[in-house]
């Protein structure tokens, strides 16, 4: 069994406390890994030593900071699949296929980071007194503490990391209790690939703990995270008391339409892609789906079908669409969302059930499942289920499906199947959402796009210069060319 200690100034560091936390294997809810419980000391050390971290890894060139960005992406490249995919299959419950495209997406989002280095770009602009000039610089913000989710426990947090560092930043990490020891491994490469040892460290442990006086520190300069929005709504509360800046990438439901001159058959394997990939366990997966009613019956057969047909289970083979969620906490979730959502009139086109272990006890693996007629109100249709559950509901024309989209108090992504440019570019302008997507699912990875939501969803965007200018502070310098002195 894996026992990892707290990462801080290049070093493993034992708790303060000495205390221990139990991670569970998704797969089999045994023991994966001891990872040590930090608390505030923990933390203020690692501030402490970001601190430090900034000094150093700020003042670098562009072009050091530029080649340990690359080296770090090579190494992910050519020692990934040996180091990191079997603690995403086995920690966090991720299929190979998916576990396989974290790794490879990473090496994009750090190759993309390393070229934002070259890109933090100022400006200058007119002054009415010609004997002026104004320019615009752009300044790392100082010390960010990184907040990453389970759900893409590698890609996710490089995202959440290489950008503020291409910017100049330093970096405290809390990773999920949940997915720990990935998150120790990527700062390990980041080490190897030549960062000062002070300018990454790696704090696991719980919310209460170790999270809160992370995000409260008076020497962070800046949070980000990806996670739900209750825990968004919490920090953005507690940044504000300081007015720290945040960047917040929070739950989605999101709505897929489905216009009525698409064949019903694609749009369903294409709607099944979106929700049922990793178990729905994205916020962008589309747990809404809005049929034309002139195609709602053949669509939903077909979708029933394309449920039903999914290979799920088995993370190492290739052919596993999804495997076991989390743990079960997510499970009563589900569960729960459906059965409120049937007791107010919804229908169960299919799913609803969780697997079995061989001994005959529930796993945590869950059914493709699928509800028709959500009432409006429902927990089902409303809040984030985060799993592999969707709703399906008939909409009269565009302008109703257009409506039933915006009826969601997230705005994070969203997906129109039609062949008619008219009908989608109307749809993507009027959905309210942080991106729409036509012709394919609502979640869509590109490390150069700015991902990231309105309403619920959270604040800020991230990929690309959108994320290195959300990590940086603006500032106008003007000078005076006539001697006045």
């Amino acid at each position: 069994m894996r026992q990892t200690e707290l990462l801080i100034g290049g070093q493993d560091c034992k708790p303060n406390n000495g205390q221990y936390f139990e991670v569970l294997a998704p797969a089999t809810e045994e023991v994966y890994a001891r990872a040590a419980q930090a608390d505030k000391t923990d933390v203020d050390l690692a501030v402490s030593t970001a601190q430090k971290g900034f000094k150093i890894w700020s003042k670098l060139a562009p072009k050091e900071r530029e080649a340990v960005l690359l080296r770090a992406a090579d190494i992910v490249e050519q020692q990934g699949m040996a180091r990191l995919l079997d603690i995403l299959i086995d920690e966090s419950g991720s299929a190979i296929t998916k576990a396989t495209f974290e790794i490879k997406y990473t090496v994009d989002l750090l190759r993309t980071a390393a070229g934002e280095v070259r890109r933090l770009y100022g400006e200058t602009f007119p002054n009415d007194n010609p004997d002026r000039i104004s320019m615009v610089f752009r300044h790392p913000i100082g010390v960010v503490a990184v907040v990453s989710p389970y759900n893409a426990p590698l890609s996710l947090l490089t995202k959440m990391v290489a950008f503020p560092l291409a910017a100049g930043n330093s970096i405290v990490i809390k990773p999920s209790e949940q997915t720990p020891t990935i998150a120790i491994e990527f700062a390990k490469i980041l080490l190897e690939a030549g960062i000062p040892a002070e300018a990454v460290s790696v704090v696991s442990g719980f919310g209460l703990e170790c999270g809160a006086p992370l995000v409260e520190h008076p020497s962070v300069d800046c949070i980000a995270l990806t996670g739900s929005t209750q825990t968004g709504i919490h920090i953005g509360a507690v940044a504000m008391k300081r007015m720290v800046r945040t960047q917040l990438e929070l739950g989605g439901k999101s709505a897929a339409l489905v216009l009525k001159d698409v064949d019903p058959v694609k749009a369903a394997n294409i709607v099944a892609q979106g929700i049922f990939t990793h178990g729905g366990q994205i916020c962008m997966a589309n747990s809404r789906v809005i049929v034309a009613q002139e195609i709602y019956s053949e669509f939903i057969v077909a979708l029933k079908s394309a449920a039903q047909n999914l290979k799920i289970g088995d993370l190492r083979d290739p052919q596993t669409l999804y495997g076991p969620l989390i743990n079960r906490a997510a499970v009563d979730k589900i569960s729960q969302h459906i059965d409120e959502a049937i007791a107010a009139g919804a229908e169960i086109l299919c799913g609803g059930k969780v697997l079995p272990y061989a001994n005959g006890q529930a796993s945590l693996v869950f059914q493709p499942t699928v509800l028709l007629n959500s009432p409006l109100t429902c927990s089902a249709w409303r809040d984030e289920s985060f799993g592999p559950l969707t709703n399906v509901l008939k909409a009269r024309d565009l302008d109703h499906a257009i409506e039933l989209a915006n009826d969601s108090q997230f705005g994070l992504s969203a997906c129109v199947l039609t062949k008619n440019i008219n009908w989608a570019m109307r749809a993507a302008r009027d959905i309210d959402a942080g991106s729409v997507h036509i012709g394919m699912h609502s979640f869509q990875s590109n490390a150069l796009a700015p991902i990231g939501g309105s309403k619920l969803s959270g604040i800020g965007r991230s990929g690309g210069k959108y994320s290195t200018e959300e990590f940086t502070e603006v500032k106008w310098v003007s000078i005076e060319l006539n001697e006045t002195l």
